[in-house]
Formats: structure tokens, sequence, C-alpha cells
């Protein structure tokens, strides 16, 4: 399989993780889009919200009950969290992932 982020995830490509465990892997943004930009990923690959299954919603459950851990270490008490699915939405990286923003105001628009 030719995924980035399982590739980061299996350690092949470099990144700045700050939360790692058997299921899910949580790294800095290499291109952040506020002071706190850190993206979510299962290790197990799955393509995006829409491949979420009953078999595999134990690591999404995992994923949300870490978010506010991590968020709370870098700080935020206030924070956005966005998951992209498909094109017409800007999913860059077919595999799922959280992107936690934070660490400055934003903007009440979404789109």
């Amino acid at each position: 399989m030719d995924c980035l982020f399982c590739k980061i995830a299996a350690g092949e490509i470099p990144s700045t993780r700050v939360y790692e465990d058997d299921l899910i892997l949580a790294f800095r943004d290499i291109a952040p889009q506020t002071p706190v930009h850190i993206l979510f990923v299962p290790k197990a690959h799955i393509a995006s919200a829409d491949g979420i299954t009953p078999e595999n919603s134990a690591v999404v459950a995992h994923i949300f009950e870490t978010i506010p851990k991590v968020a709370k270490a870098e700080g935020l008490t206030s924070y956005r969290l966005v998951s992209n699915v498909g094109p017409d939405a800007c999913q860059s990286v077919k595999h799922l992932h959280f992107h936690l923003l934070g660490g400055r105001e934003m903007s009440d628009r979404m789109a």
C-alpha cells in the first residue's frame, strides 16, 4: 500500500510524534494552519470516515478519548477538530485522520 500516513505510522517516514500507542498515532502537521496543528490517525488503514464500521469503530472512539488529553498537554482550552472526506472536502491523504487545531482564535466560518 502506498499510503503516506501508513508509512508515517510504520516509522518509514519521519514525523514529530506527540502521542503513540498500539492503535493510534498523533503527530504535528508539516504545514500547520494554526499554532497547534496535530493529526490523529489510526495505525490500521481506514480510508476515511466513510470506512468506519462496527469492526473498527473502537479505534475512532480511542482517538476521541485521546484528543482531549493531548489538547490539554498542548495548553489548549479551546480547539477545533476536522476530518475531511473525499476530494470536494479536500481530503488530501486517503487515510482517516482528525486535525486538532488550536492556539489562536478562529473564524466562525467553516467553509
